[in-house]
């Protein structure tokens, strides 16, 4: 077995995997000791991201990060404004991105732009992509650690891992399923995305980054309701979809495949162990209301990269300390993002209608009361950063 010897190996090449190697690249002297482990390639028989259908949300501080590294794609669809609501409760709220002076609260691209975009710049960093089966971490001692990945053996001084689902230290089953598609509506409002409270899950329909889908859309229900809506023929699922969300975009029909996930909590108490640590889906996997868990994942990658840089001047030397002061960097903006992403789908679906009401009464309260409204807007605009 061949063994190759890097400065950092990390697992995993979706974005956040991606964004980090573009982000060490930047500092490391030889680019080429960073490892991006991907899996088998297309050719091989591998994934073809082109083939996900999945439509990411980006918030304002994420696509400056993307911006930076030049690796913004080329189609993306703005969100200027959020409206949040509760379906057959009182209530709703406006959060508008010239309250915060910026041009936009935030962008949706498509998984496969933004993968292609990145693996265009990983291609020109000079770092090394590996291809193969999925890499796992096989141990360490006090030199490096020590990665397979099939029958190739990789050592590195430090591991990253940022491919999977995060460590189920902490575990919460929601009981949920998200229906994943897209539709069109007769009274388009371009600029604005909805998030509407249904008693059974949220409803979220963003604006599409291809303009002939419309909206992209996110619906998250019973699983066995997922699963029926998923069977329905096209205009029994848009009548459907139109009675769920409303009048406001007046009618909504959708003629796209539609795709059901699973919805869970999944996080590490900590992200580091040893030389190893962990970002993005393998610290923690999210409820998708919001849109937070790719906003998170990239501000983990962005936070380790910082903590690595002078240590990549050095990488000889015990990296401990650098490890450690990126795990505690993190904790605050990890667990207020995953509380809050845990406590909004399960407190507006209690099926109680005095939990439900005073919901309502917070919509109401967030919408008349600026000052109330900017703290929680400014962390879903840009999380906590440090």
């Amino acid at each position: 077995m061949t063994q190759s010897v890097y400065d950092i190996a990390i697992l995993g090449a979706g974005p956040v995997g991606h964004v980090l190697a573009l982000l060490l690249a930047r500092l490391a002297a030889r680019p080429q000791r960073i490892a991006l482990l991907a899996g088998a390639a297309p050719e091989s028989g591998g994934a073809v991201p082109s083939a996900d259908p999945r439509v990411l949300a980006l918030n304002h501080g994420s696509r400056v990060l993307l911006e930076s590294l030049q690796a913004w794609p080329g189609r993306a669809a703005d969100i200027r404004t959020v409206h949040v609501s509760q379906r057959g409760r009182l209530g709703s709220t406006l959060i508008q991105c010239g309250d915060f002076q910026v041009p936009r609260l935030g962008s949706t691209v498509s998984y496969a732009d933004l993968h292609a975009a990145l693996h265009e710049r990983v291609q020109a960093s000079g770092v090394t992509v590996l291809h193969g089966r999925r890499a796992q971490v096989q141990g360490q001692d006090g030199q490096g650690v020590i990665v397979r990945q099939g029958e190739a053996e990789v050592r590195c001084g430090v591991a990253v891992q940022s491919d999977g689902s995060g460590a189920n230290d902490l575990r919460r089953e929601y009981g949920q399923h998200a229906v994943i598609t897209s539709a069109q509506a007769t009274l388009p409002r371009p600029g604005w995305a909805w998030e509407r409270f249904t008693n059974q899950g949220p409803l979220a329909l963003l604006p599409h980054p291809h303009p002939a889908q419309g909206y992209s859309v996110v619906w998250c229900s019973a699983p066995a309701r997922a699963a029926e809506l998923a069977q329905l023929d096209n205009a029994a699922f848009s009548a459907a979809l139109s009675e769920a969300f409303g009048t406001r975009l007046g009618r909504l029909s959708s003629q796209a495949p539609r795709h059901i996930f699973p919805l869970a909590l999944n996080a590490r108490r900590t992200l580091t162990q040893g030389r190893v640590a962990a970002i993005g889906n393998a610290a923690q996997t999210l409820h998708p209301v919001a849109g937070q868990g790719l906003n998170l994942g990239l501000r983990d990658a962005a936070r380790l990269a910082q903590g690595l840089a002078d240590w990549l001047t050095s990488p000889a030397a015990d990296p401990a300390a650098a490890l450690a002061a990126f795990a505690q960097a993190r904790r605050a903006d990890r667990w207020i993002t995953a509380g809050l992403t845990d406590l909004m789908p399960r407190a507006f679906a209690t099926g109680l209608a005095p939990v439900e009401h005073a919901c309502g009464l917070g919509l109401l309260a967030l919408d008349l009361a600026a000052p109330l409204r900017a703290p929680l807007a400014r962390h879903l605009l840009q999380g906590l950063r440090n």
